[in-house]
């Protein structure tokens, strides 16, 4: 009897199933914290959001804050099944968490991207997890800096659009179903420079910064450069300046009397304008338990305050046993 040649698959249909492998190692995660977090009154004592299996021993990444404090950490598949985990990692410096099941998945894990992105026409796909998952064509806008209103910086971030909603440790994949990145945030805005007409979107932190600490936040929880002066304080820019937005409470910025509307002027002698400059003048000496100077306009009169930095895990709840 004749063989008949298989066709071999085409592009698109290449395509097709390597996203359908990515969406399958996409879950729901819910988390419940630690009994009086210092993180449940800005992110809540329940958090939902998504994670992605990486690894064939069951670990996913996720975001870090959904896991912060956490005391449970449930993974939940998309026939409804929940399943225990426990978290392996939450990492200050990239933004990223890592949680391990306690019981087997039943998936394959997706590959970390190796080759980043240029912003263009490229077809990416976000997909998120949960009662209101979504699966989203989505646009890289542009790939720069994020320095954030809390204490966090990065080199290079992925500004995507169309907006994700449930965007919290959502996935972004390429046409070949590899990992580029974590969702974070929402953003009104994620074209780079001034524009006329705002485009809504989302922050992803890429992959690219996840490939060298990895095995680091496997063994020890964090990456050596989380390990660095924590202050306690929300600021923004606001027309040129740094004005304090909140004073996170019994924080060393609260201790020392940081008030919301100060504006910093200078941190350890050097000028700041920008949250860029603020933040890293202030891990530029990287030992978390120092004192860091702080010359602050309030009510139009300039004054020096001292802030006794510590090392931010000292500062965080955690659950019974950990």
């Amino acid at each position: 009897m004749a063989l008949t040649a298989r066709a071999a698959p085409s592009a698109l249909e290449t395509r097709s199933r390597a996203l359908e492998r990515a969406h399958a190692a996409v879950f729901a995660l819910e988390v419940q914290v630690v009994e009086g977090a210092r993180s449940a009154k800005t992110l809540g004592q329940e958090r939902e959001g998504s994670a992605v299996l990486i690894s064939d021993d069951g670990v996913l990444l996720t975001a870090g804050y959904l896991v912060l404090e956490a005391e449970t950490v449930t993974v939940v598949t998309e026939a409804g099944a929940r399943l225990p985990a426990r978290v392996l990692a939450y990492d200050v410096a990239t933004g990223f968490g890592l949680v391990q099941a306690l019981a087997p998945l039943g998936r394959a894990p997706v590959p970390l991207a190796r080759n980043a992105p240029s912003p263009g026409p490229e077809p990416l796909t976000a997909i998120s997890a949960g009662d209101e998952a979504e699966v989203l064509p989505v646009t890289l806008v542009s790939r720069r800096a994020f320095s954030g209103n809390w204490e966090y910086h990065v080199e290079t971030a992925l500004y995507t659009s169309p907006p994700l909603d449930q965007h919290s440790g959502a996935a972004l994949f390429n046409a070949e179903g590899e990992l580029l990145g974590i969702g974070s945030l929402a953003l009104p805005d994620v074209q780079p420079g001034p524009a006329r007409q705002r485009m809504p979107g989302n922050l992803f932190v890429p992959v690219d910064l996840l490939r060298p600490v990895l095995a680091e936040l496997r063994s020890q929880g964090r990456s050596a450069a989380s390990v660095r002066p924590w202050l306690g304080l929300n600021c923004a820019e606001q027309a040129g300046e740094l004005r304090v937005l909140r004073v996170a409470e019994d924080s060393p910025a609260d201790v020392a009397g940081l008030q919301t509307g100060d504006r910093i002027t200078r941190i350890d002698g050097r000028r700041v304008a920008a949250l860029a400059q603020l933040w890293l003048g202030l891990w530029a000496d990287p030992r978390p338990q120092r004192a860091v100077e702080l010359e602050i306009e309030r009510g139009g009169r300039l004054m020096t305050v001292t802030v006794h930095a510590v090392d931010r895990a000292a500062t965080l709840a955690r659950a019974t046993g950990i």
